[in-house]
């Protein structure tokens, strides 16, 4: 990867405020690419009007939004009208959640996990209000691990879905998503994937991947703050309308109660366009948008994983902290947290004077914390990074934690 040429679509690096600093809190959010900026810049510009009007800037400012969802479905290898866009992907999760609310029967079971982001399990948790059965699939208490083994044993005609993390913001691991979600059909229920920690390692083949629903954010994808949801068209015709009435026959539209952000989908479309320049500067052109997406993905995997492997094999060395997750490359991102003597935010403010950014705490992740027998209240370091960040800078890195360890 050609990592000079990364970076130089990333403004932040160029940012004089930012110089000398190194970004380690990728996984809360991560810098925002040029086409993404560029392509904000000129909506509120030029086409800051009501979409979809006859007139020209409404045309234009139609077109654009039209554009993110064609273009990153067709990388994501899903159909236009399965990809819908809202404010956040807790707020996304939320309406979904209302629309199972009112699909599901009272006695139905619904299995969720406690190596969520709370964003992936409160909504559904709470629908035991309403007469559903609520089943939890646990982490390895030693290692945060979720045993496939034990969701067989979840499993019944009762469930009706099964919602589980691609990646622990905390973990790491990358769960078996594909046999997951074969499992979970199988036993005829629906399988919703929280996808908020992988993508921003990579747009996935979700067509391939057998989820019925699949969610990410946008602002830690190097885009804007919105979330986009897939929902397999065959399941988004059953369940319940959650938007305007008359819109319950759009797919697009039915799971956006409010009025979408017109600006920050259409600069969407930047996450494509960062994509294909990715792509085009280091492989042959190809017209397949999904095989791209693919091939960019490989890259940015392999570019971690060089990135993740020293970092790795330096707190493995160390037996004065805790490490949660695996503690080998293979099968996992670079989103990399421990436990400490200090608590995790003190570890962060204590990685300041190295002018390294990081964040310690419970990252919302308070379940998982309980179930790995951490006081949330003290929290962890996460240490995350993505493709963009350099070889000088995870040594930079790791020269500051042996100095504040």
């Amino acid at each position: 990867m050609d990592i000079d040429f990364i970076r130089s679509q990333f403004p932040a690096f160029q940012e004089p405020s930012l110089q000398g600093q190194a970004f380690f809190e990728n996984a809360g959010g991560s810098y925002t690419c040029k086409p993404v900026i560029d392509r904000l810049f000129r909506y509120y510009h030029q086409r800051k009007v009501q979409p979809y009007y006859p007139f020209e800037a409404s045309r234009l400012a139609g077109a654009e939004m039209d554009e993110a969802r064609q273009r990153l479905a067709a990388i994501m290898n899903i159909a236009e009208d399965e990809l819908s866009f809202g404010p956040s992907t807790t707020q996304n999760t939320y309406v979904l959640a209302q629309a199972f609310r009112q699909f599901l029967q009272s006695g139905d079971a619904v299995i969720v996990t406690n190596q969520d982001h709370e964003a992936n399990t409160g909504p559904w948790r709470r629908l035991a209000d309403s007469g559903v059965e609520i089943r939890e699939w646990q982490v390895d208490a030693d290692t945060g691990h979720l045993d496939i083994a034990e969701l067989e044993n979840l499993l019944d005609d009762k469930v009706k879905l099964v919602c589980f993390p691609h990646v622990s913001n905390l973990v790491g691991e990358i769960n078996p998503v594909v046999v997951i979600c074969a499992m979970v059909r199988a036993a005829g229920a629906y399988s919703c994937v929280d996808g908020v920690s992988f993508v921003p390692h990579g747009l996935p083949d979700i067509g391939n991947l057998g989820a019925d629903i699949y969610l990410f954010s946008a602002y830690k994808t190097y885009g804007p703050h919105q979330g986009l949801m897939y929902v397999r068209g065959a399941l988004a015709d059953l369940l319940p309308n959650q938007g305007h009435y008359f819109n319950a026959g759009s797919r697009v539209k039915k799971f956006t109660p409010a009025g979408p952000d017109h600006a920050q989908i259409a600069a969407c479309a930047g996450l494509a366009d960062y994509v294909g320049l990715v792509h085009d500067h280091h492989f042959a052109s190809n017209p397949d948008a999904a095989a791209r997406g693919r091939a960019v993905y490989a890259l940015l995997a392999t570019q971690e994983a060089k990135l993740l492997a020293p970092l790795l094999e330096y707190l493995r060395g160390r037996n004065d902290i805790r490490l949660i997750g695996p503690t080998s490359i293979e099968g996992r991102v670079p989103t990399v947290a421990f436990q400490g003597r200090k608590n995790g935010g003190e570890l962060a403010q204590d990685l300041i004077k190295f002018n390294i950014m990081a964040g310690g705490g419970d990252f919302y992740a308070v379940r998982l914390l309980e179930g790995l027998g951490i006081d949330p209240a003290k929290g962890v370091l996460r240490l995350s990074f993505v493709h963009y960040t350099s070889e000088g800078e995870v040594e930079q890195l790791i020269q500051a934690l042996d100095q504040t360890l």
